[in-house]
């Protein structure tokens, strides 16, 4: 099955179409539409907002043509803090077609796939060029030091060359000792892969490896070297170039924090109020997934506000200021926060936590795990962008992976369930879940392969398939992700399987593969249009897939495939495809005026630098 995407009319959020980024309430901002003269004489092109939820048109102008296309424009006025607005156009038979972020289609369209213009604050400018690096402390690496700390008596000891146990309750209380100053000796090699970004799961103490049953969010676990250590950690990570955040759990504490034991049994104490209970007594509670350990906070409380996300004093603020520096945060389970039963305090709670990231430190990122359809809580108002599996993750494991057999649950299991793809359903299902997004916070939104809550990708990837996984994570709108020991070609069959520890002895056998990553995530960073330029879908088919990421500076042709390449592309699809340079792969690109054909043997990723759009 075909699908040709190459003569569409197209439009996004970038720069290319929008005229500003970052628009005021009340501002008149131009955006532009690129229609195919392919479509023959237009008798109309108009812009469709919807301010207030009321219908509005703004009338276009043809003002530019380039070979095989022309450009309309309109100016709209910004009149909600998320303006939806799409494209009407009337072809000479009177046909209409409606252009939104879902695609072109020949019917009106829902108000919830339209583009957006975000009038909140502005994210940091250097958001849509981060390359993220995932690192869950226990498993990463051990400085010497960590060799004269005991053991909790919660844990169960491990050497660094242990096998992960899945069994429980060893999967969460297994500890191998990895702690941050073993991160710092480390930081060599996040150079060498060229990554941006150091996304630290939960560094404060608590009764698991993993650390989201938090006991005490004010200090950080003296087994990972305590507060002194992510100061040095932060510091040298500043030093090399390297942002740093940090994870919180908005959602829940652990059953052994002091707010939550200060208020079991004792309904009259101050923090009776931070959760939910079931009974007067203060013995029955709300927990994450019914797990006795994880209790469930209430975002009622006026108090619990104070002490953890609002103002100087709060939680949220004093990682972030000297002399910790954390460059933002990570907010575990941010779908299920705030919300229980009749409460729905979500967008209130995530505004407070931005307005108070804002007022200690503006250049700071607010990243939110959602795991599923995720976008009616990213509307630009507070949360940059989701670590979410719908849009990317999930329809890449459908595309390149072979079913898998149920195992574990979760998250691994809905991962391990994944029906098999082809490039349509990829494609269909990858447009669908980022539509939702307005243009900015699509930026923002993390490109994962896996991460601690799933399996690694290698487990059951289809073979050869790692460039091409690796190239569209890259080069697909968003922030790449690599969760540690993925450019060590490490495997795992759940999320507890993939935290296994790295294998730093083994780093010259995996050379290939870490380089792999070094260059594909050099060639994110080295291309404009592959941070800030638009995004355009070409080709479409069972097991090729092609798109153009474009700005006013280059246009880069990008093909991912999972088999043998043979397509051909109209002429006009990238202006200057005749002279366009090689810039990662080795198929095969012929272009004339009859069309750019693409061949070459698959498994195959390919990009190829051509002119500005």
């Amino acid at each position: 099955m075909t699908m040709d995407t190459a003569l569409e009319p197209h439009h996004d959020g970038s720069p290319l179409y929008v005229s500003t980024q970052h628009p005021r309430l009340g501002e008149s901002v131009t955006v532009r539409l690129r229609v195919p003269q392919a479509l023959g004489e237009l008798h109309g092109v108009r812009v469709r907002s919807n301010p207030d939820r009321e219908p509005r048109f703004a009338v276009a102008e043809r003002v530019a043509t380039t070979p095989g296309w022309d450009w309309w424009q309109a100016e709209i006025e910004v009149a909600n803090r998320v303006h939806g607005y799409r494209w009407l156009l009337r072809l000479a038979d009177g046909t209409d077609i409606w252009v939104n972020a879902r695609g072109v289609f020949n019917t009106e369209t829902l108000d919830s796939e339209d583009f957006r213009l975000v009038a909140y604050d502005a994210p940091p400018e250097w958001v849509p060029s981060t390359v993220l690096y995932q690192i869950f402390p226990d498993r990463f690496a051990r400085s010497d030091a960590a060799a004269q700390r005991v053991a909790p008596d919660w844990a169960v000891p491990a050497e660094w060359g242990d096998d992960v146990r899945l069994d429980p309750p060893a999967r969460s209380t297994q500890f191998y000792g990895g702690d941050l100053d073993g991160i710092i000796d480390r930081l060599d090699h996040l150079e060498r892969l060229g990554v941006t970004m150091i996304y630290l799961t939960p560094v404060f103490p608590a009764r698991s490896n993993h650390r989201y049953d938090s006991a005490n969010f004010d200090v950080v676990d003296p087994l990972l070297g305590g507060d002194e250590a992510l100061v040095r950690l932060v510091s040298a990570a500043h030093a090399r170039g390297f942002t740093v955040i940090g994870d919180l759990t908005t959602n829940h504490s652990g059953d052994a924090h002091e707010w939550f034991l200060a208020a079991h049994r004792h309904p009259e104490a101050p923090e009776s109020d931070f959760y939910y209970w079931l009974d007067d007594e203060h013995e029955r509670y709300e927990s994450w997934l019914g797990v006795p350990s994880l209790p469930k906070f209430n975002w009622n409380s006026t108090e619990l506000r104070r002490r953890f996300i609002e103002g100087d004093d709060s939680v949220v603020a004093k990682w972030l200021k000297a002399p910790y520096n954390l460059d933002g945060w990570r907010i575990d389970v941010a779908n299920m926060t705030g919300r229980f039963r009749d409460d729905d305090l979500n967008k209130e709670v995530r505004q407070i936590i931005r307005r108070t990231m804002t007022e200690v430190n503006p250049d700071t990122i607010l990243l939110a795990e959602s795991t599923n359809d995720a976008a009616s809580d990213f509307t630009g108002d507070a949360w940059h962008g989701a670590m979410t599996y719908a849009n990317f993750t999930r329809p890449l494991w459908g595309w390149l992976s072979e079913p898998l057999s149920d195992a574990g649950g979760g998250l691994g299991m809905a991962m391990q369930t994944i029906p098999r793809y082809n490039g349509w359903q990829f494609y269909a299902a990858h447009r669908q879940f980022s539509a939702g997004f307005p243009w900015r916070t699509r930026l923002g939104n993390m490109n994962a392969l896996d991460t601690h809550d799933t399996p690694r990708f290698l487990t059951r990837a289809l073979p050869g398939t790692l460039p091409v996984a690796v190239g569209m994570s890259v080069t697909l709108p968003g922030i790449p992700v690599v969760w540690a020991g993925d450019e060590f070609g490490l495997t795992g069959i759940d999320g507890e399987d993939s935290r296994t520890p790295i294998p730093w002895g083994a780093a010259d056998a995996a050379s290939d593969t870490i380089d792999l990553y070094a260059r594909l995530i050099a060639l994110r960073r080295s291309h404009s249009a592959l941070n800030t330029g638009g995004m355009r879908w070409v080709h479409v088919s069972d097991d090729v897939l092609a798109y153009v990421r474009e700005d006013e500076s280059e246009s880069l042709l990008i093909v991912a495939a999972r088999a043998d390449v043979d397509i051909t592309l109209p002429a006009e699809t990238v202006n200057g495809a005749d002279a366009a340079a090689r810039s990662f792969g080795d198929l095969d690109l012929h272009a004339d005026e009859t069309g750019i054909r693409i061949s070459g043997t698959g498994p195959a990723f390919a990009v190829w630098q051509a002119a500005g759009a």
